[in-house]
């Protein structure tokens, strides 16, 4: 188990592979009107030097828009991250991984801005335990 914090308020978190690292570009998995998210930071990272911070699935990250609606673009967004292409492990032992890299954009206490559709569902269901609230979108999606 990491030592390290990690995003969010509670519990610690499973530790997996981490393929995002900070400049990385990523898909924006809901209808807010941004289409993709730029990774300019990791909530929870302390760092080591010269070692760029990395998210996973599940990590709490700032972004901003790089493509999508004006009054979204320039300004920095916390997004959380749910599908990566890197493969991670599951506590049950199944290796997982998805075909693109995306993220949802949040509010700060972690509730999504806009609306879940099918696709940010695949994402939600591996490690989600420590996040209130995409219970219940995860409830109304099934």
């Amino acid at each position: 188990m990491s030592k390290r914090g990690r995003g969010g308020s509670s519990g610690a978190k499973f530790r997996i592979s981490l393929g995002l690292p900070v400049g990385a570009v990523i898909n924006c998995a809901d209808n807010t009107g941004a289409k993709n998210l730029y990774i300019i930071s990791v909530k929870g990272i302390k760092g080591r030097l010269n070692r760029l911070p990395a998210a996973g699935v599940g990590d709490m990250v700032m972004a901003t828009v790089k493509k999508g609606k004006p009054e979204l673009r320039k300004k920095v967004h916390p997004a959380v991250v749910i599908r990566q292409r890197k493969s991670y492990r599951r506590k049950d032992g199944v290796f997982l991984y998805f075909e693109d890299n995306a993220g949802v954009i949040v509010n700060n206490k972690g509730e999504m801005k806009g609306e879940a559709g099918n696709c940010v569902l695949l994402g939600i269901v591996s490690c989600w335990e420590h996040w209130g609230d995409w219970q219940c979108h995860r409830a109304e999606l099934c």
